[in-house]
Formats: structure tokens, C-alpha cells, sequence
């Protein structure tokens, strides 16, 4: 295959995945978009179960590029490793949760193709059915969160699932900070590629994501996100203020707004218990937080003496 030909990167972060991971990747390589055109960029994280085995084995036939890189240092060192390896014009990133729409890549480079003052773009979740009602109030509520007309500047945050990302806004914001470890590597790069004026969107690519099946892992994810927004916050106050913040009456007015318009959209009873799902997700953020930020202090007031001998 000529590498200069490569238009799309597909990057998966992968760690212990081994129960979704098939799935995954079936849909990347059973994408309508030209095989010859893509390369996938796979990152394992040093996973300790079977992930690297199923994806070797979902490869062997496999007519796109593809290459594994490891490592142990982070999400943001992670991404940077994709995007320092890229060679296509675009970078698709896929979580190891994720089932991609058969036309998702092709969808998403066209609406690039077309909106050239566009940096990222996040394509539209579509309800999967999970016999856990943890799962489906997730799916849900992400589907009815992103579930409004194409509006080229949308004011919310993206993330990086199912969303393409210009290579060229990447790089001139210097790319992923490689120092996060944890989460928020993406709200600390679309802040910064949105402040270079490029505008973050949604497209019309459909894609789907099997979610948390009990509410001790829902618990788990949102505390892991609260530690790494700590993280960021440290970094940059004002990403967190663009992004999400403990317990906003907006938001929460938002969510309420949302349970009615899922519940048109579904037509189910299970919708009613939006408000409380969310409610819970945000205590956990904010105990994430909160155990992030006390983390934190500790850490720099054991070595205060060590970062003042080094400044």
C-alpha cells in the first residue's frame, strides 16, 4: 500500500478489552470507505487479559494497514503515539467499546471534506440495546445529549469517541499533552484547537457504544474522570469551565429538558429515571474531583521542598 495515499487514521486506545474489542474492530474493517485509504493505528496500554489476542486475530485477513504500539504512561501519550505515527489527513478515534456504522468513515471525511473551517467532528450516537438498565439510561442520555440538527459551531464538548479529528489543527496546537495521564486529554486539546479558531461540530456519521452494566462501574468511570479533571484543572482552569462543572443548575435544567425529548424520541418508562442517573453520575464526578484535588496538594506539599530547590 502507498502511504502517501492514506487519507484516514483510525487510532484505538485499547487496555483489557477483551469482552468488547471484537466487535470494534470488525466494524473498522468492515467499513465502505476505500480499504486502501485507511490505516489503523492501534495503542495498547499494557492490558492483562486477552485484547492484543483477539485484535491479532481479527487482523490476520485484514486488507488495511495496521500497526501495534504500546505503552504505560497514559491516554495523552497514547494519542500523541497515534498522531506522531499518522499518515493520513484525518485521525478517527475509535474506543474498544465502540461499533461503528458501516458508511461512519466515509460519512465523517466527506463532512470534513466539505466544512474545511472544521477541526473536529463528532459523529451521532445511535441506541444500543444492553439487557442492563445502567446501560441503557447511559446510551440514552448520550444519545439525546447529541441528538440536534448539524450545526457547524456546536458549543459543547466532544471528546474524542467517534470523533475526526483535522490533522493539521492537531499539530499546530502541538498535538495531545503527553504529561495527562489520566483523562481530560481531550477537553485540554479541543480547548486549545477551538481557541485557535477551528470549529467543532457535529456530523451526520452514526455510531454506537456499549456502556457500563452496573451502577458500581458507572460509579468507577465518572469517579475516574472527576480524578482527572482535577488534573486539568491544575493545568488550565478555564478548560473546566468550558467543559463540565459540579452540579450546574443549567445543566441539570438541561438534563430535565432531555428526559422529555427521550422520552418522545423512545417512548420508554425507563427515560423517567434520567434526572436521578445523572444526578448520580455527578456525585461521583465530583468525589473523583474533589479526591483529585486533595491528591494533589499532598503531593506538592510533601515536595515543596525538592520543587523549590528546582525551580
Amino acid at each position: 500500500m502507498n502511504e502517501e495515499r492514506v487519507e484516514v487514521t483510525i487510532g484505538l486506545c485499547v487496555k483489557n478489552a477483551e469482552n468488547t474489542i471484537s466487535e470494534t474492530i470488525r466494524s473498522i474493517l468492515y467499513q465502505d470507505y476505500p480499504h486502501m485509504l485507511m490505516e489503523l493505528i492501534i495503542v495498547d496500554g499494557n492490558s492483562q487479559d486477552r485484547t492484543l489476542e483477539i485484535i491479532r486475530n481479527e487482523l490476520k485477513n485484514s486488507d488495511i494497514k495496521s500497526q501495534i504500539l504500546s505503552e504505560n504512561k497514559g491516554l495523552g501519550y497514547a494519542r500523541e503515539l497515534v498522531v506522531k505515527n499518522a499518515g493520513g489527513k484525518y485521525i478517527i478515534w475509535v474506543d474498544s467499546d465502540m461499533i461503528l456504522s458501516r458508511d461512519f468513515v466515509k460519512e465523517q471525511v466527506k463532512f470534513m471534506e466539505t466544512h474545511p473551517e472544521v477541526g473536529i467532528a463528532k459523529g451521532r450516537y445511535a441506541f444500543i440495546e444492553q439487557k442492563s438498565l445502567v446501560a441503557n439510561l447511559e446510551n440514552i442520555s448520550f444519545l439525546t445529549a447529541f441528538h440536534h440538527k448539524e450545526d457547524v459551531e456546536n458549543p459543547f464538548p466532544l471528546g474524542t469517541s467517534g470523533c475526526i479529528y483535522r490533522v493539521e489543527a492537531i499539530r499546530q496546537v502541538g498535538g495531545f499533552d503527553k504529561n495527562i495521564s489520566g483523562v481530560g486529554e481531550d477537553m485540554d486539546i479541543e480547548y486549545r484547537i477551538r481557541v485557535m479558531g477551528w470549529k467543532l461540530s457535529l456530523s451526520p456519521a452514526i455510531f454506537y457504544e456499549k456502556r457500563r452494566r452496573t451502577w458500581r462501574s458507572l460509579w468507577n468511570e465518572y469517579f475516574w474522570h472527576g480524578k482527572g479533571a482535577a488534573q486539568l484543572y491544575e493545568k488550565n482552569k478555564r478548560v473546566l469551565l468550558y467543559g463540565q462543572k459540579v452540579f450546574p443548575l443549567t445543566l441539570m435544567i438541561n438534563k430535565l429538558i432531555e428526559t422529555a425529548r427521550a422520552y418522545r424520541m423512545i417512548a420508554r418508562k425507563e427515560v423517567l429515571l434520567l434526572p436521578l442517573h445523572y444526578v448520580f453520575k455527578r456525585l461521583a464526578w465530583s468525589v473523583g474531583f474533589i479526591k483529585g484535588r486533595l491528591e494533589g496538594k499532598q503531593f506538592i506539599s510533601k515536595n515543596s521542598a525538592y520543587i523549590k530547590g528546582n525551580c
